[in-house]
C-alpha cells in the first residue's frame, strides 16, 4: 500500500495572481483543499518539500496529510499544474477525504516473471496497451502498483483486466468491458520467420500434388 504522506501548509491570506506570484518568489507553492462538503481551505506549500515528494514516484496515488494551524486533514493529490517552461511546480489540488472514504486513483502495473513467459523467451514483445489502471479504492487502502504475472504466455496471448489480481478493497473503474491491458506480439523478425516457414510448408505441398499428378498422367499413357 502507498506510503502516507505528510505536508506542512500555511492557509493563504490572499487570493490572486499577484499574490501568488510572491508567494512563488518566496519558494512557496500555492494550492487548495476542497471537498467533503466543504468550503475550499486556499494553502501555500514549501516548494522543496512538494518537489521531494513529487520525487517519489506515487505521489498521485498516495494519501497526504495536510498539517494547517495545528489541524491535520486528509487528502488525496488531484492535480499538480507545472510551469510550462521551468517545469516547477505552481499550483497544486487536494481533495479532502471522509472517514471511510473511496477514491478513484491511477495505479501504475508492473509485469512480472517475464522469464517464464515461453512467449517473451522466443523473442515475442510484452505489448502494455495500458500503463495504469484506473481503480475504486478504499482510500486508507491504495496500492503503490498492481503486479501482473506473464508466466506461461504464449506470442499472441492477452492479459484482460479479467485475469488480473486486483488487492482486497480496490476494484476496475472500468466496468462495462473486460479490456486488455497488455498482449504478447511477435517481432518482426520471428512474424517473417513464421511466414516464410508456413509458404515453404505450402510449396512443399504443391510439390507434392505436381509430382502426383505426374505420375498419375505416366500411368494413363
Amino acid at each position: 500500500m502507498s506510503d502516507q504522506l505528510t505536508l506542512s501548509a500555511e492557509q493563504r491570506e490572499k487570493a490572486g495572481k499577484g499574490a501568488s506570484r510572491a508567494l512563488r518568489r518566496e519558494g512557496r507553492v500555492p494550492a487548495v483543499i476542497y471537498g467533503n462538503n466543504e468550503d475550499p481551505t486556499p494553502i501555500h506549500l514549501e516548494e522543496r518539500a512538494l518537489n521531494k515528494m513529487l520525487g517519489t514516484g506515487h505521489f498521485m496515488n498516495s494519501l497526504v496529510m495536510v498539517e494547517v494551524g495545528g489541524n491535520a486533514v486528509r487528502t488525496l493529490p488531484k492535480d499538480v499544474a507545472f510551469h510550462p517552461v521551468t517545469d516547477r511546480p505552481i499550483h497544486v489540488d487536494f481533495l479532502r477525504l471522509a472517514k471511510d472514504a473511496t477514491v478513484e486513483v491511477a495505479v501504475p502495473v508492473l509485469f512480472i516473471n517475464e522469464e517464464d513467459s515461453p512467449g517473451l523467451k522466443r523473442g515475442g514483445v510484452l505489448n502494455v496497451v495500458r500503463h495504469e489502471l484506473d481503480l475504486v479504492c478504499d482510500a486508507a487502502r491504495i496500492p503503490d502498483q498492481i503486479e501482473i504475472d506473464v508466466t506461461g504466455l504464449e506470442v499472441g496471448d492477452s492479459v484482460h483486466i479479467s485475469a488480473v489480481n486486483l488487492p482486497e478493497g480496490s476494484e476496475s473503474a472500468i466496468t462495462d468491458r473486460d479490456f486488455t491491458v497488455a498482449t504478447v506480439v511477435a517481432p518482426s523478425a520471428l512474424k517473417r520467420s513464421d511466414s516464410e516457414a508456413e509458404a515453404e510448408s505450402e510449396g512443399e505441398g504443391a510439390d507434392a500434388e505436381e509430382a502426383s499428378g505426374e505420375e498419375a498422367d505416366s500411368e494413363e499413357s
